[in-house]
């Protein structure tokens, strides 16, 4: 283990280990309803746990045994009712160690060491690189897209109490650290109702306003200061995507006048924070020609936000003629006093405009199809028999519309919503700029048609075709969409009305990979492999075609919804794959986990700009994989999306996953807007099943099998063939690689397999549950071999203890999912008409908040 490591661990110790045992003695004093004792219980409830596991017991015999050995209860609802508390308790356990872990976050991690600015700032010195820097931050750009996917189990209101809570714990102010839990037990944590698309942009316009809006302008602020000559005002270097209020792809919620509320409240959120940093500049430039500026300034603010009808006449422009007027009389009469102060504005009005963060539009192709059939059955905008005509027939007529239609013209609801959506992008360019809302993306894109469906629909809902400003944005996502991206792009950009479009947009063409729906398909290698070719592919068929092609990645939380160790990916490709911009989403945990406090955004931006940077500026990119060595992932790839395929294609897969894991009420948790699978009957398809519920599905289990499955295989087929040292030579030699496995470990490292052993004996479902075992201790003893070690995520010791403290808290909390589980199934089996069912339901659901959040990046 390293210096770094060593440090960073006896930091994690004292910071998070011993006071999480210290303030969690406060939680027994906190007010649980009718429960005297709860917190002695819950560790005698631990301990048993912990020895019945040891013994290969059942989690309904360790329940069992729980009751009958320290308590009186003797009656069902008693026991439920504590069972209840004891998941109470639980989460705000979990909730306790996140705000430790928030609050060590700068003492643990070296926020000047590897992959950070300052770390950049000495390679760049030492290797000479200024002019390469400077060329390469002319374009270079990150670009984190905030999406509202339902993983983030934690109200607003929890949220809230988390960010209090770790600055309390960072100054050890014990009274309101005692006061905050005593809030944290009286505060719900579950959600009656759903939330409204509009409310989880709120919740995230939270994060731009106090995380985003400081971090990026501390970020922007030190490479002004150090790499000052380098930076292009052109290019802010930091952006921010928005999805909640765009994204309508299987989301019926979502509608025109939700995306127009939503822009309208992401420009009061920026115009709010400026409002509040010119307050507190008034303190400091209080001088002769300064003041009255800023003080027309506060007050155009002001009139933005708080009196309806003066949104108009503020513009991007005329703040930063304002800011800039400021600046030159700062330096020419007042000695440069405060001038940093008036600088940091600057530098975060270019990068936030007016927009804050850009709204994407989203939607899934099919629905375009559609929606064109509704068009053209009325006369005069597309040919009458559109829907019989190959698909070169309707790009021609798509790509040739002269015709304006309006929505009320149509009665079909999905119709004219999408009709008045596109025409809402225009309203909000108006307001917000064009960064305001420039994005459409089509999810399941697999042909040049769907790209151009969209197309049409901006000409027929009255775009100009030389004023179109928009960038269309296929999305790929299956195993098969991935293989076939490349033709899909050949096409589309030898379409010579598509080509005088990405003439317009400066022969740019951002194409979106999606992770999650992938892994879904194809497994854990089988999915990483194909998101990797693609990107070679589409990299040199955009060089063919002469167009700068941009990757952004839908990436969530877990290693198998492409999270992770995400910068290392970044830092991983080869000069095969387009590094000009790092574009990502950022979905619900990962929010919270990765970008909760200012310094841990800022540590995480910083550590993706770092990787994009010196990919380029130090030769990283000899990592580039030689011939022989993409062979071997292909054939790892292939071998493991065989075993893989053989498990989602066993009869009773979708039952396990249903009767097994909590999977089936994932949708009653009440934590995001979308329904849980898309739409289809009330029998469990695995096409419609969203990637999210079937991912969270496995890591309540503990099973994660989205993680590795398939890789022990792969490599033992390997091994069987004598490749075994060319194998452990890739894993030496290529990131990409390393990091695949780094973050299986990670995966694995959250599994609990004694939780279900009693299923490997169940007539129906033991096979299943051994072949996910049996690929577990494969995978396990094979990433041991080639790393030569003894045990999972050896290299990363912070993170390792981590995980095992959070596993440790939530172990009854599993144990009660299960049970409940087991009861459900029992009732269900035998048809019984039990009363008690609903609230072993709710256990179920209740149980899962605190399963995931302790998970950090379960979903």
């Amino acid at each position: 283990m390293d210096h770094q490591s060593t440090r960073g661990l006896q930091h994690f110790k004292n910071l998070v280990g011993i006071k999480f045992q210290l303030y969690n003695s406060l939680f027994t004093s906190l007010p649980f309803h009718r429960i005297e004792k709860t917190g002695i219980l819950l560790s005698l409830l631990l301990n048993n746990c912990e020895e019945g596991y040891k013994k290969r017991h059942s989690p309904t015999e360790i329940i069992e045994e729980f009751f009958s050995k320290h308590t009186t209860y003797r009656l069902p609802q008693e026991r439920l009712d504590l069972l209840f508390r004891f998941i109470q308790y639980i989460e705000r356990q979990v909730v306790l160690f996140d705000a430790l872990e928030d609050a060590g976050f700068k003492e643990v991690h070296d926020t000047a060491g590897v992959g950070t600015l300052k770390h950049l700032e000495s390679e760049v010195i030492e290797h000479k690189k200024q002019e390469e820097l400077k060329e390469k931050l002319k374009t270079f750009a990150i670009r984190l897209v905030l999406t509202a996917h339902p993983t983030q189990f934690y109200p607003g209101a929890v949220l809230g109490i988390i960010n209090d809570l770790s600055n309390a714990l960072i100054e050890n102010n014990a009274v309101q650290i005692n006061t905050y839990l005593m809030q944290l037990g009286k505060t719900p944590f579950f959600k009656k109702q759903k939330p409204t698309p509009y409310d989880e942009a709120m919740n995230l316009i939270w994060y731009l306003e106090n995380i985003f809006y400081p971090a990026a302008g501390r970020i922007i602020s030190f490479l002004k200061n150090q790499f000052g000559d380098a930076l292009d005002e052109k290019n802010p270097i930091i952006t921010m995507g928005f999805w909640p209020g765009g994204d309508r792809d299987g989301n019926p919620f979502v509608k025109a006048d939700t995306t127009l509320k939503v822009a309208d409240a992401l420009r009061g959120g920026i115009i709010k924070s400026y409002y509040l940093e010119i307050r507190r500049l008034r303190r400091r430039l209080t001088f002769d020609g300064v003041d009255s500026i800023l003080l027309e300034l506060e007050k155009d603010m002001y009139n933005n936000i708080f009196i309806p009808g003066q949104r108009t006449h503020l513009n991007k422009q005329d703040i930063l003629g304002s800011l800039n007027k400021i600046k030159e009389i700062l330096i020419y009469k007042h000695n440069s006093l405060f001038l940093h102060l008036i600088d940091s504005l600057i530098n975060k009005v270019n990068v936030f405009g007016l927009h804050f963060a850009s709204l994407d539009v989203r939607q899934e192709s099919t629905i375009h199809g559609t929606v064109l059939a509704g068009i053209a059955a009325k006369p005069g905008f597309l040919p009458l028999d559109y829907a019989t005509l190959s698909a070169e027939e309707k790009i021609n007529a798509l790509t040739h519309v002269t015709a304006t239609i309006k929505e009320e013209s149509f009665e079909n609801e999905l119709t004219a919503d999408t009709i008045a959506t596109i025409k809402a992008i225009k309203t909000i360019q108006g307001f917000n700029g064009e960064l305001g809302c420039n994005r459409y993306i089509i999810s399941q894109c697999n042909s040049a048609l769907n790209v151009l469906e969209v197309y049409g629909l901006f000409l027929l809902c009255g775009w100009q075709q030389d004023a179109l400003n928009i960038d269309i944005i296929p999305l790929f996502e299956t195993v098969d969409d991935l293989q076939h991206a490349a033709e899909v792009m050949k096409t589309l950009y030898a379409n010579e009305v598509y080509e005088a479009h990405l003439n317009r947009r400066n022969r740019r063409q951002t194409i979106m990979l999606g992770f999650s729906d992938g892994t879904k398909d194809g497994g854990y290698l089988m999915a990483n492999w194909s998101i990797y070719k693609a990107k070679e592919g589409l990299t040199a068929i955009s060089k063919e075609f002469g167009v700068e092609v941009i990757f952004f990645d839908g990436r969530g939380g877990p290693p198998s919804r492409g999270g992770g160790k995400t910068h290392k990916f970044y830092a991983s490709m080869g000069k095969n794959i387009s590094n000009k911009e790092i574009q990502l989403t950022v979905q619900g945990q990962t929010v919270s986990s990765n970008f909760g406090t200012v310094d841990a955004a800022q540590y995480n931006i910083e550590q993706l700009l770092h990787a994009g940077i010196s990919n380029d500026l130090f030769n990283n990119r000899h990592i580039t994989m030689e011939e022989d060595e993409e062979c071997l992932l292909e054939e790892l790839a292939n071998e493991s999306f065989v075993k893989y395929s053989a498990l989602k294609n066993h009869p009773y897969f979708a039952d396990y996953l249903s009767q097994v894991s909590p999977l089936k009420f994932y949708s009653e948790t009440n934590i995001g807007s979308r329904p849980a699978k898309r739409a289809g009957g009330n029998k469990l398809s695995f096409k419609d099943l969203r990637a999210i519920p079937y991912v969270g599905a496995w890591a309540q289990l503990k099973q994660n099998v989205t993680g590795y499955f398939g890789v022990g295989t792969a490599l033992m087929a390997l091994d069987k063939q004598g490749k075994f040292p060319q194998v452990k030579a890739l894993y030496q030699n290529s990131l990409f690689f390393k990091t695949l496995l780094d973050n299986c470990e990670m995966a694995m490292k959250k599994c609990f397999f004694p939780l279900t052993a009693f299923l490997a004996n169940d007539e129906k479902y033991g096979t299943i549950w051994n072949m996910i075992h049996d690929e577990y201790k494969l995978t396990q003893e094979y990433i041991l071999k080639l790393a030569d070690r003894t045990e999972l995520m050896g290299d990363y010791p912070v993170d390792q203890l981590s995980i095992l403290m959070r596993e440790r808290i939530v172990m009854p909390l599993l144990t009660i999912q299960q049970f409940a589980i087991m009861n459900i199934r029992e009732i269900e089996d035998n048809l019984i008409n039990s009363p008690l069912k609903e609230t072993y339901e709710k256990l179920v659901i209740r149980s899962s908040f605190g399963i995931i959040n302790a998970g950090r990046n379960s979903a």
